[in-house]
């Protein structure tokens, strides 16, 4: 314990200069603003950043990437609440509460419980990412091929579930379109070459970044380019800055959306979105005040803040210990850590053990940047929501093609980018998640690895996938997920438990 807060000290003061707390102010107002235009995405922006970021040292670079990745969750809410647009799909949710207050002219007191909520959001998940992380970092030394085979399959059935909750088929069917892409190139344990079809730029395999940049980036493109409306923007001139009263009358429902944002933050693969929603859901459930949701519910617009902010110090939870990303952002945030020699997984605490409280003390920096920024900036910020559409996507196109070409100064990733755009706007029109299938990609190379490796220790043998107690209980979990993904089973099941409880209380 003493040995934690030294080194979450020891990363506080490392970020304590010029350079460090620059690069804070800058990464996470460009992030805000990433997140308040709509079309633009925390993944898109992280994902485009890592370019930038090539040359820098390590620790600044992961420094400005968490930055840009926590503004823009938060910077989502600015046009959520003005103009009824999410600016990410995290802030969806917020959109049910915050616009009705802002018609009824409260949009200031509005974006200043959603700058407050996020905050204490945040602070709730950094909480668990430093108490949970180092156990599950001990806990995960002890997986091995077979344990990690069933995480990664896991971790793609569950996103492909919760991401695609009305037809879970297509969640899944996107989780194994990004399986099936991992596969592509040299496998690593026989040097072999896989589906390349005689093309030799595909021998080693499809890059991550300009895979994802094309999915969120290109598609969003070609999707704004589709619906091309233009938002109106709403004045505000209330009040900005909350009082305490109106902060500490909800805690419960801050603390219990806190804790429910970093738990699906942990769920690999299912991200921000999924984190506001399930908050909402059960503040409206156990709210004294629920026929006010939707109708302008400040207690329901804390708990969708809440809860996406606490996505976020909870997705670095699995991305750190077990090298599972916790959202696509953190998926984008992994690749970013192997370019800069960082290796996460459940050795980072016996290696880099300096990194964790690196990311808790970066994390603090974000949030108390998004509070300043949030409560004195919120006017200004609405004046760059005015750049016609038509040329902002132009940008935003020419940093794909460019963020795509500097990985490798090859212009087959463009090629990949600009198919990966293409196949991802057509998959959107037909509502697939994107999610599974960029956690297809990440977690394709750890499935396959380590179903092989574990075949090869076995010599064949399938059993200890079944029978090692932390398999066997992983797999089973994933059996139940995908039958209760059935309809006509979890109808079954929910009426046999309903049928139980009323004999029971009888």
């Amino acid at each position: 314990m003493l040995d934690g807060l030294g080194m979450l000290l020891g990363g506080i003061t490392h970020f304590l200069t010029p350079l460090s707390l620059f690069n804070i102010v800058w990464a996470t107002l460009l992030g805000i603003v990433i997140g308040a235009l709509p079309g633009l995405t925390a993944t898109m922006g992280v994902a485009l950043l890592v370019t930038l970021t090539y040359k820098m040292a390590p620790d600044q670079a992961i420094l400005c990437l968490m930055c840009i990745y926590s503004g823009a969750i938060y910077g989502g809410s600015r046009t959520a609440i003005l103009l009824a647009i999410p600016g990410t799909p995290a802030s969806a949710a917020t959109t049910l509460d915050g616009h009705p207050l802002a018609l009824q002219g409260k949009a200031g007191l509005a974006m200043g419980l959603a700058t407050t909520s996020s905050a204490l959001g945040t602070i709730v998940g950094i909480v668990a990412l430093a108490l949970i992380a180092p156990l599950l970092a001990e806990a995960a030394l002890k997986f091995g091929s077979y344990e990690f085979f069933w995480l990664a399959l896991f971790g793609v059935v569950i996103s492909g579930k919760l991401t695609a909750i009305d037809d879970p088929l297509k969640g899944y069917i996107a989780g194994i379109l990004g399986l099936m892409v991992a596969m592509v190139g040299m496998e690593t344990l026989h040097a072999h070459q896989r589906f390349t079809f005689g093309i030799t730029a595909l021998g080693g395999g499809v890059d991550l970044i300009p895979a994802m940049v094309g999915a969120f980036g290109l598609a969003e493109i070609l999707g704004v380019m589709k619906r091309s409306a233009q938002a109106r923007i709403v004045s505000s001139s209330d009040r900005v800055v909350p009082r305490l009263g109106e902060v500490l009358k909800y805690w419960k429902t801050t603390l219990r959306s806190g804790l429910i944002g970093t738990f699906v933050g942990i769920v690999p693969g299912v991200g921000e979105d999924v984190g506001a929603w399930a908050s909402y859901a059960a503040a409206k459930r156990s709210s004294k005040e629920a026929h006010l949701f939707g109708k302008g519910s400040q207690e329901g617009l804390i708990a969708a803040e809440t809860g996406n902010s606490a996505v976020v110090p909870g997705a670095m939870i699995p991305t750190l210990t077990l090298a599972l990303p916790g959202s696509a952002a953190a998926a984008v945030l992994i690749a970013a850590m192997f370019i800069h020699g960082i290796r996460p997984g459940p050795l980072l605490m016996t290696e880099s053990p300096d990194v964790l409280y690196q990311i808790v003390a970066i994390l603090l920096f974000s949030t108390l940047a998004i509070l300043v920024f949030g409560l004195t900036l919120t006017r200004p910020l609405l004046k760059v929501l005015a750049v016609p559409r038509e040329r902002l996507m132009a940008v935003v196109y020419v940093l794909c093609v460019v963020g795509s070409f500097a990985i490798t100064q090859r212009m087959f990733d463009v090629y990949v980018m600009v198919g990966f755009g293409v196949v991802g706007f057509i998959l959107r029109e037909m509502r697939y998640p994107m999610a599974p299938l960029v956690l297809g990609i990440i977690l394709g190379d750890l499935l396959d690895l380590n179903l092989r490796r574990g075949l090869l220790l076995t010599n064949g043998d399938p059993s200890p996938f079944f029978t090692r107690p932390i398999s066997a209980v992983i797999c089973l979990i994933i059996v139940l997920t995908i039958l209760m993904s059935i309809p006509a089973v979890s109808k079954r099941v929910r009426a046999f438990f309903t049928r139980a409880g009323g004999a029971s209380s009888a």
